[in-house]
């Protein structure tokens, strides 16, 4: 077997970012989604920093020897690292500010640096800093041993200052000779960082706009009476938050998740991104932060291109984004009608954003007021803000129905809203569970009992993506409706074995991680090897986010050298070498980046003809097997099987927005056959949802075809 068997983790998820980048580059894409995806790449590249990157440096200090899967120590992964994302954030800036800001321009979206203020504009934000910026700044001194606490995440401004003239009276606060003056100022978050100025230009219909922190740097000098600036950088810091929670049985939880959110703004800085300015300043800040120059980026442009995405607030910003795409309701439901008489004739599988996501705040809803239902549970991983799932759930318990729903404090970066949702739940009195120690509960799963004329009816619904009507109409995830008994049972146990003291019992349908899900997967791998033949080759088909556990991986080596034809469609970290001869030259490794963002974990098994496809809320990564609690579910009724089969077979088919992975770690876009148009699947399913809309049969089939083991 070669010896390339993995790719490095880290590095592959960069190249996912440089994918998310590359429609940034593309000309065919309008103009304010290229923004859009120009501010993904920066708010991915604060998380990576924040956590993997702060990892590896744990890393550095306490095991610097120690190898991952792809021979890299810490410190030669952390080189890396930083060459290949000053490369990736370079061409990013380059792409800001020399395609998409100009181009905004000229379709009456501009955006005006402080060196471009005209006279008007200097009118306009004089006063607007005087008036309503300059009573909330509060610059702070850095001189001997002080030095400002810099927020994880927040903008500053850092000013190095030059005395106008020597004052004969002495000044206690003054710097010494020997030391220039250096202060730091935090932009205010309180106030919008898109500041629209008064139009001063050739086109009526236009508009202008500067930042909030070009307004501050323009005037900075009126903060430090009698010096001036002589230098100014803008920066903001980001700080180590791979911080795990103290999981002591003895400890309350929320609490210790409330230690760690305050200690993630205090931690130590793992990176400075910075305007580019003299090297006085830069060094200064890195010196202070013991940053090394690979933990710098310093950039042309504005700081933290996210905010910029207010524009899209614009009317003129309407003509330089996508075309709207409706989210359809399932033609199988019908609008305003409870779902329990459709879902007792047949399972209903829910494909958003494609179809609207209504259906399940409606199943909530409709069990929190109907006077039947006796008892709801479900598990919460993420939620959104002002969620109607949290007020459906709190009625239900004021109303004396039975509500146990399992919180996940640990949700990284969500430990905050989920700690509020924890309390505001159990206020209402709903019974939380707030975590399983050791372990995140990323399993989605509802069950309603319901008690009706002819006995108690169970009602379930399962999903590959989080309970939250916002990322619904953004991230594309499959969600099964069902009454089937037998995963009825298997979701009764569920709550029973992650609520309570009940022993881990064999499972009828569902598969659960940490417990069984990984070893079923590989006996999957297996039986595919088993029965492939010379002339019926083995065949797996997944899709996923991530794939990087390394027994998975070899297993698929063994597939691939078994004649087993393996398909995986992984949106971004594919530690996997696909192509490799007497390894994985039976592999192919297709990635999709477009305007939704793929979430659907699906798994198919030809089984030697007796196909089984499943759904998961779990990637093929080591923390979904081992340190997660995740679900894989069967699809059994034969036409949602059918249903889930074709669109699965659809995102290998793309020559859009698709890449494929090489076997030296490179991606390489996917072309259209010469002489045929493009395939864009996330078109073709938006098409695919309308047509079954606009040419519904009201006719619903009763038969509950059930699939076999075979």
């Amino acid at each position: 077997m070669a010896e390339h068997l993995f790719f490095n983790r880290e590095l592959s998820w960069i190249e996912f970012n440089n994918r998310v980048l590359y429609e940034a580059l593309r000309k065919d894409i309008p103009l304010v989604e290229r923004l859009k995806f120009l501010a993904i790449v920066s708010s991915n590249f604060d998380e990576f920093f924040m956590v993997r990157v702060a990892g590896l440096k744990h890393q550095l200090l306490h095991n610097p020897e120690e190898r991952d899967l792809a021979g890299f120590t810490a410190a030669q992964q952390l080189e890396q690292i930083s060459s290949r994302c000053h490369q990736v954030v370079n061409l990013q800036y380059k792409t800001l500010m020399e395609q998409v800001l100009p181009d905004l321009a000229e379709k009456g979206i501009e955006y005006v640096s402080p060196k471009n203020y005209t006279e008007k504009h200097h009118q306009f934000t004089k006063t607007k800093f005087i008036q309503e910026i300059f009573p909330l700044l509060t610059p702070i001194r850095t001189d001997g041993v002080c030095f400002p606490h810099i927020s994880n995440l927040m903008l500053h401004g850092a000013f190095a200052l030059e005395q106008l003239s020597k004052s004969e009276e002495k000044n206690p606060f003054a710097p010494t000779e020997d030391n220039i003056p250096v202060a730091i100022v935090q932009i205010p978050s309180s106030l919008p960082r898109i500041v629209r100025l008064p139009y001063d230009g050739e086109n009526p219909e236009a508009v202008q706009f500067t930042l909030l922190d070009d307004i501050i740097y323009q005037y900075a000098t009126m903060l430090f009476p009698g010096y001036k600036v002589a230098e100014g950088m803008l920066f903001k810091v980001t700080r180590d938050a791979d911080f795990a929670v103290d999981e002591d049985e003895s400890i309350d939880l929320s609490e210790a998740m409330e230690a760690v959110l305050e200690k993630r703004q205090s931690s130590l800085p793992v990176r400075l991104l910075c305007t580019r300015t003299t090297r006085y300043l830069k060094n200064f800040l890195q010196e202070k932060l013991n940053l090394s120059e690979q933990d710098v980026y310093a950039v042309e442009g504005p700081i933290d291109p996210s905010t910029l995405l207010d524009i899209a607030d614009y009317p003129q910003a309407a003509p330089l984004s996508y075309e709207k795409w409706e989210h359809y309701y399932p033609p199988l439901l019908e609008k305003g009608q409870p779902l329990w008489s459709t879902l007792k004739r047949r399972d209903v599988l829910i494909h958003v954003p494609f179809e609207s996501y209504d259906p399940v705040v409606s199943f909530l809803n409709d069990a929190a007021d109907d006077p039947n239902t006796l008892a709801i549970k479900m598990t919460l991983y993420r939620t959104s803000g002002n969620s109607p799932i949290i007020r459906a759930l709190e009625r239900a318990a004021k109303k004396g129905k039975h509500v146990t729903v399992f919180v996940e404090l640990k949700a990284r970066f969500d430990e905050k809203q989920n700690l509020s949702w924890a309390n505001q739940l159990e206020k209402a009195g709903v019974v939380v569970v707030q975590g399983i120690v050791h372990l995140k509960v990323h399993g989605k799963l509802l069950l309603v009992v319901r008690k009706e004329e002819t006995g108690m009816y169970r009602y379930v619904h399962l999903a590959t993506g989080n309970y939250n009507d916002k990322t619904a109409k953004l991230y594309v995830d499959m969600s099964l409706f069902t009454t089937n008994p037998e995963i009825a049972n298997d979701a009764t146990l569920f709550f029973n074995i992650i609520s309570g003291y009940s022993m881990i019992l064999p499972m009828e349908r569902m598969v659960m991680a940490p417990i069984t899900l990984k070893s079923r997967l590989l006996d999957l791998i297996e039986r595919e090897i088993q029965l492939s033949t010379e002339g019926v080759p083995g065949l797996i088909v997944a899709k996923m986010n991530s794939l990087g556990d390394e027994q998975i991986i070899q297993k698929l080596y063994e597939a691939s050298q078994n004649g087993v034809r393996v398909l995986l469609n992984v949106r971004g970290i594919c530690m996997l070498v696909p192509g490799v001869p007497g390894q994985s030259e039976n592999i192919q490794v297709v990635s999709i980046i477009d305007r939704y963002l793929e979430h659907t974990r699906i798994f198919y098994f030809q089984n030697g003809g007796s196909e089984e496809l499943y759904l998961s809320s779990a990637d093929w990564m080591p923390r979904n097997m081992e340190k997660r609690v995740e679900l894989m579910f069967p699809v059994l009724q034969e036409e949602v099987f059918k249903d889930v089969k074709r669109i699965l077979n659809m995102y290998f088919e793309d020559t859009s927005h698709a890449h494929t992975l090489q076997s030296d770690g490179s991606w390489i876009p996917i072309e259209p056959v010469p002489g045929q148009a493009p395939v864009r699947v996330q078109e073709q399913l938006q098409s695919m949802y309308k047509q079954r809309v606009e040419t519904c049969n009201t006719t619903v089939p009763i038969e509950f075809i059930v699939r076999r083991r075979g």
